[in-house]
């Protein structure tokens, strides 16, 4: 009977977890007969040639980004509508079909003519400054229909400020520019929209989501959720590790916070209330975790990729310098529900009723080749999209080893259009973003905004970062993960780095504090979807996903005042900071928890927190007080324990 129940609650879940999406995520319309069709020919057509183009790199930069935006925008215009209450939901509209043929249009001509209009840089003909302007909007308006109006409101913010600089104070004011220097500078360069993020998103963002959507079908995530709950799902709170461990692996192949949450989340969060959690905590539990997944390496949000370029430097060390504060996260995580399932007297799952972890293994180990194939890749100073384009291959060829796993070709087929589809909110937010990086670029905003933050800390890194980090999660509110990485970083890096901070720790603050817009309230989408699928208030369910991802707020302060958590100084120092940084966690998570062996008094969880606040900067001084506190505590709570035991 009780299984009877638990399949309906898995049943409701699914279903709630698709309303979710299409209320969350889905934002195109449901096409069919010859108009799916074509959309599924330039979904084959677009991943078949960004392989070719990570094989044997034919093109120049800039024609590759407006061959890779004009596959984007046919997406774009015929998949997502003008408006969802006035556009038709089963076919484009002539609004459409004319904006499609206009960005086709200017990609050909870009692409025809790029080294005459390179060559004529700074003596724009009248064409020029037309197809320049017709550009900028085509892509404001492109970026309005897959993301919102935050991302497009902000770039037009940027567009007046460089066109209306000289009527501003002085602060901001400059010189100003023209239509006819603004629209060309932002559209026929690799200055504005074609710039890095465009390109990144060109090169490595499109070929890494279509390796994440070929293991989705070829069976990798129900694998990655087997093996969790069979690693953990036995252990006390079992359910609730078990999704903070499915999350973590299926996060390596999934972008999108809510996507991870409603698709690891139908099937753990049933079984963490099923074990006695409350709604609200089990929907946090899977927010959070699935939150993490974006700075989980190898394969990280999509900022990530950005990341590597902006520093110029190697995405294996990007990704390096990102595990160790990923794993700490998780395990921050982790620890909390292990307190609270302490707390609540939570047991875990018979072991009759798991997947055995020999049979997951035995069934699914062929999954993990192509993860371990690209990391070795990467490790072996392959570029990002010659790595993933030998493990994309090497996906499809290891589900032919064994029967049940078998990609067919309408499957295969399905992962290029899953993948190319999947892209194009990416794509549209980075070439929106690059009309932002442009404006701050020719107008030197940067400069002044780095100066403001500054003079506003007034010296000190320490209000120097709080304000960088409120900046993050004010845009990240209303603004994707990778666009609000973009405009941050453009214009707060500077002044870190200025403080003395080493710049792949100063990107990666801000890196943290843009994913953390998901579980902030009062806009948490990932935990709004967790609550819809627990069937649990949604305020609560986000405030307590806040509180459980508390680590991903503490630790990007650890590497920035310890970049030995970035693997960066001698193997002792290392290794030491990983200890105190380990024991500041797990401190942490008694005092927000408030139980380790049991429920924790006032004075107890004051010195957790004391503890791992002290164990956040490094030094001598600070980690002797840290372990006191922490220590004092943990005594307190072991004599307690070994008191109410006896008695």
């Amino acid at each position: 009977m009780l299984e009877k129940d638990l399949d309906q609650e898995i049943q409701r879940a699914e279903e709630k977890g698709k309303e979710l999406l299409e209320k969350y995520e889905k934002k195109t319309r449901d096409l069919s007969g010859g108009l799916d069709l074509l959309i599924t020919f330039i979904a084959i057509i677009a991943s078949l040639y960004h392989l070719f183009y990570a094989f044997v790199h034919p093109f120049f930069a800039l024609d590759h980004r407006v061959i890779h935006w004009g596959f984007m925008s046919c997406l774009i215009f015929l998949l997502y509508p003008f408006s969802k209450r006035f556009s038709p939901k089963k076919r484009p509209s002539s609004f459409d079909l004319l904006f499609l043929l206009l960005s086709i249009g200017i990609c050909l001509w870009i692409f025809i003519f790029s080294h005459q209009i390179l060559q004529r840089a700074g003596k724009y003909q009248p064409l020029d400054v037309l197809m320049g302007t017709l550009l900028v909007l085509l892509v404001l308006e492109a970026g309005r229909r897959t993301v919102g109006w935050s991302v497009p409101i902000v770039a037009v913010l940027f567009l007046l400020y460089a066109l209306f600089g000289p009527y501003l104070p002085d602060l901001l004011a400059h010189k100003g520019y023209s239509i006819k220097r603004l629209s060309t500078y932002l559209s026929l360069s690799t200055d504005g929209i074609f710039s890095i993020p465009l390109g990144v998103s060109a090169q490595f963002i499109f070929l890494y989501i279509l390796y994440g959507s070929m293991l989705r079908k070829s069976g990798a995530g129900r694998f990655f959720t087997d093996l969790a709950f069979s690693l953990t799902g036995w252990a006390r709170g079992g359910p609730a590790k078990a999704a903070v461990v499915s999350s973590c692996f299926f996060g390596m192949i999934s972008g999108s916070s809510v996507a991870n949450t409603v698709t690891t989340g139908t099937f753990t969060i049933p079984l963490m209330k099923r074990t006695g959690y409350p709604p609200h905590f089990a929907g946090a539990v899977e927010a959070s975790a699935s939150t993490m997944g974006q700075i989980m390496p190898p394969i990280m949000g999509a900022g990530a990729f950005i990341m590597a370029e902006f520093l110029g430097l190697p995405y294996f060390k990007v990704c390096l310098a990102a595990a160790l504060p990923a794993t700490l996260s998780f395990f921050a995580i982790f620890m909390q529900v292990h307190y609270r399932a302490v707390l609540m007297g939570i047991k875990g799952i018979p072991k009759t009723e798991l997947p055995s972890i020999q049979t997951t293994l035995v069934q699914g180990w062929h999954h993990l080749l192509s993860i371990f194939l690209l990391i070795y890749l990467l490790a072996q100073d392959f570029s990002p999209e010659r790595a993933v384009f030998w493990a994309i291959l090497a996906t499809i060829f290891c589900s032919y080893l064994r029967r049940e796993t078998r990609m067919s070709l309408s499957e295969i087929i399905a992962g290029f259009k899953e993948g190319a589809t999947g892209a194009v909110e990416v794509a549209a937010a980075c070439a929106t973003a690059g009309i932002i990086i442009g404006s701050i670029t020719v107008t030197g905003l940067g400069l002044k905004f780095s100066s403001l933050i500054i003079d506003l800390s007034m010296g000190y890194l320490l209000l120097a970062l709080p304000l960088t980090a409120v900046a993050c999660l004010a845009l990240g509110m209303g603004v994707p993960t990778t666009a609000s990485y973009i405009i941050i970083s453009s214009l707060a890096v500077p002044a870190l780095i200025n403080y003395g901070v080493v710049a792949i720790a100063a990107h990666m603050f801000i890196f943290y504090f843009a994913t953390r817009a998901d579980v902030t309230p009062p806009v948490a989408l990932a935990a709004y979807a967790g609550a819809g699928i627990a069937g649990a208030n949604p305020s609560k369910t986000g405030y307590t996903a806040f509180w459980l991802g508390m680590a991903g707020y503490i630790i990007p302060f650890m590497f920035i005042y310890g970049p030995e958590l970035m693997l960066r100084g001698s193997p002792l120092h290392i290794l030491w900071a990983t200890l105190t940084a380990t024991v500041g966690i797990v401190f942490l998570a008694a005092g927000v928890q408030r139980c380790m062996f049991l429920r924790t008094t006032w004075y107890e969880s004051l010195m957790f927190f004391a503890g791992a606040l002290l164990l956040i900067k490094p030094g001598l001084t600070t980690d002797l007080f840290g372990f006191a506190f922490g220590g004092f505590a943990l005594a307190s709570q072991m004599l307690r324990n070994r008191k109410e035991m006896k008695s």
